[in-house]
């Protein structure tokens, strides 16, 4: 079990205003007991459960969040949606949906606090954004004002931005836009991302650099990137995330860790307050507050 006793302990340097504000936009929640997908690359052998997340929220005095829907669970977003309904508030939620599923799915989960979908493309093919299916879908998803949250390897996002921009829709790219880590900042994906900064419709996740990276090269890669993500997007379209329970790299990373990480990359607290709070707020539609008591 991941809970407050071992991931939830706060920081004495994140107990200011800033913080007290703060969102984490990248975080999961699950269940061994909850029904995983036939098609799955990894599932976890613990419980992250809502109420252990809630638990490292308050620890840390983040305010609000936004869950992200894990990859083995597929398009079953019954865990996800149960989260979000015990503390409407303070979460949103990044569903998986299949192309061809009906539209109003997608308007009664805008009720229940979804603001976005996920396409978790490790080891998956492109989709075929040409299709009917998903050109009604995202055009359901634009009209809705969500966005696309994608993870894939820097490599794909020359053909994964245009038809996705194209659409209509916003697109979020997880992980600093996941750059090859032999490349870093030089792989030439990383770059078109940031090309497509001039749209002013696409967004970077500060998150998960271990993700990109083995020992110090995700950190110097994030270190790296983060200039270039401040003037090809612009400061405005960068948010931080977690990415808490840190599936498969639980030795590495913990919830102080990633946030004192931030201080790091970003030490002015005027730009932290924007990647912070600002930008977060408006992007996922969360409300402006304090953490509940």
């Amino acid at each position: 079990m991941v809970g407050g006793s071992v991931l939830a302990r706060r920081g004495a340097a994140q107990d200011g205003p800033e913080t007290l504000q703060a969102v984490d936009t990248h975080a999961h929640v699950f269940r061994r007991d909850w029904p995983l997908a036939d098609t799955r690359r990894y599932a976890p052998g613990y419980d992250a459960t809502p109420e252990d997340y809630l638990a490292v929220l308050d620890a840390h005095g983040i305010a609000q969040a936004v869950l992200v829907q894990p990859s083995f669970y597929g398009d079953d977003n019954r865990g996800l949606l149960d989260a979000l309904a015990r503390a409407p508030q303070r979460l949103r939620g990044i569903a998986v949906v299949r192309p061809d599923g009906p539209p109003e799915t997608l308007k009664a989960f805008a009720a229940q606090g979804i603001v976005g979908i996920r396409l978790n493309l490790i080891g998956v093919a492109d989709p075929d954004f040409a299709a009917p299916s998903w050109q009604r879908l995202l055009r359901s998803v634009a009209d809705l004002g969500w966005q696309v949250e994608v993870q894939a390897e820097a490599r794909r996002w020359p053909s994964l931005l245009p038809p996705l921009l194209d659409s209509g829709v916003r697109v979020v790219a997880d992980h600093f836009g996941k750059p090859d880590p032999a490349l870093g900042i030089d792989d030439p994906g990383f770059r078109h991302l940031l090309s497509a900064g001039r749209t002013g419709r696409v967004w970077a996740k500060l998150s998960g650099s271990y993700r990109n990276g083995p020992g110090e090269t995700g950190e110097r890669i994030a270190r790296a990137a983060l200039p270039l993500l401040k003037d090809g997007l612009g400061l405005k379209r960068l948010v931080w995330g977690s990415d808490w329970p840190h599936t498969q790299f639980e030795g590495v990373a913990s919830y102080d860790r990633v946030r004192a990480q931030l201080d790091g990359w970003l030490p002015d607290p005027a730009e932290r307050r924007i990647v912070l709070q600002e930008t977060p707020r408006a992007l996922f539609g969360l409300p402006a507050g304090r953490v509940p008591t």
